[in-house]
């Protein structure tokens, strides 16, 4: 299959790949090297989008050249994971602030605003 690809198709398919998958490493290094759990959940959402955004534009372009068409199921992937990825890890750390004030921490993580507060029994 690869031979019936065209040369000027290859080398930006390519292209995609090497960035999405080294974005996406980036991301996981990111993980294991940051320190607090509000830190570390910063990599993985940001870079895991931009990284599976990369692979799945390479595979629209892969599959379009090679079918001859435009191929729209990856247009339907990358749009949930746009929507959802960063919502889910909105929605686990609002869960993990809400985790740490409720075991009584005063070091949540969240200072500005006022928004999340604790509440400290006199």
């Amino acid at each position: 299959m690869a031979e019936n690809i065209p040369v000027w198709a290859t080398i930006p398919v390519a292209m995609l790949v090497i960035l999405g998958g080294s974005i996406i490493l980036i991301g996981a290094l990111g993980l294991m090297r940051l320190p607090s759990f509000y830190q570390r959940i910063h990599g993985p959402a940001i870079t895991v989008t931009l990284g599976a955004g990369c692979i799945l534009l390479a595979s629209i372009l892969y599959f379009s050249v090679l079918q001859s068409r435009i191929v729209i199921h990856e247009l339907i992937i990358t749009a949930f994971v746009f929507m959802t990825a960063p919502v889910v890890s909105m929605m686990v750390m609002r869960a993990a602030v809400y985790r740490d004030l409720r075991a009584g921490k005063q070091d949540t993580g969240v200072s500005s605003g006022g928004v999340y507060r604790s509440e400290t029994k006199e």
